[in-house]
């Protein structure tokens, strides 16, 4: 469908929000950003890791997510946003890298889920201010969902129309993990469903933590890359945040038919 076509169903505003969000959701690759950054390609990165690493980034990333989770269904019971603005949150998330990067890999256990939490906050602020009700179980997960949203969440695999392709990838159990909470409340936070949702958000949110933990134990870097590295990741995913609720935004006024048309018109080309 050309541009033009699709432009007559949203309007020309709502169609320059959707080409943005679409350039953040499709063109932002974290491993690229940090290669740059650190000046070594993230696969030598990759390989400097000790043989430990990967369980050890495992298990920190599913303790970061299980509090993400309480976060994000515990913020729907407030009504009113976090007066924190972005540079706050990044700003938090910096202290938390200096952290992490003086530590390094024994230090990530309590530097991971400080610093996701802080990031899911900002997340959860970005949705409300796009209309999001958060007191609904699915916009709430929808939160924990930005985390598996990077153009290459899993590497290797495509980066076109990566966005929607991981929505779908995710959509049942959502659903799935959705309708537990609202039958359960935080009481089900354990259920099946919820866990089998966890699990797939930590597979794709993993490879980037393993990024940037790789980038954190390059000698050069240290505990003041570390700082630098954190906000980097934290800007990454509130550019993605602003995009995905922007789309969700636009679904609620015009369907997700049409939205999701215009966004294969919208998206950045290679």
């Amino acid at each position: 469908m050309s541009e033009l076509l699709v432009m007559n169903e949203l309007s020309a505003a709502d169609f320059a929000d959707l080409q943005d969000a679409a350039r953040r959701l499709e063109s932002r690759n974290f491993a690229v950003v940090l290669a740059s950054k650190v000046g070594i390609p993230i696969e030598a990165l990759l390989h400097m890791l000790p043989k430990k690493a990967q369980a050890q980034i495992g298990t920190a990333v599913e303790k970061s997510l299980q509090q993400c989770l309480r976060v994000a269904l515990q913020v729907g019971k407030t009504s009113t946003t976090s007066a924190r603005s972005k540079m706050t949150h990044n700003a938090m998330t910096a202290v938390t890298g200096a952290v992490g990067g003086f530590f390094g890999l024994a230090g990530l256990a309590v530097e991971l889920p400080v610093t996701t939490t802080i990031m899911l906050h900002s997340i959860a602020a970005i949705a409300r201010s796009q209309g999001e009700d958060l007191s609904d179980p699915a916009s709430a997960l929808a939160c924990m969902e930005v985390l598996a949203l990077s153009p290459e969440g899993v590497r290797g695999t495509p980066a076109d129309g990566a966005y929607y392709a991981t929505r779908a990838a995710l959509a049942q159990t959502i659903r799935e993990a959705a309708t537990h909470i609202t039958r359960r409340g935080l009481a089900g936070e354990g259920g099946p469903a919820v866990l089998s949702f966890l699990a797939k958000i930590a597979a794709r949110f993993g490879v980037e933590v393993s990024d940037k933990v790789a980038a954190e134990l390059v000698p050069v870097i240290g505990a003041v890359g570390g700082l630098g590295l954190n906000v980097l990741f934290s800007h990454h995913f509130q550019s993605l945040a602003e995009g995905h609720f922007t789309v969700r935004r636009l679904e609620r006024v015009y369907g997700a038919e049409v939205v999701k048309r215009a966004y294969e018109a919208a998206r950045p080309r290679k």
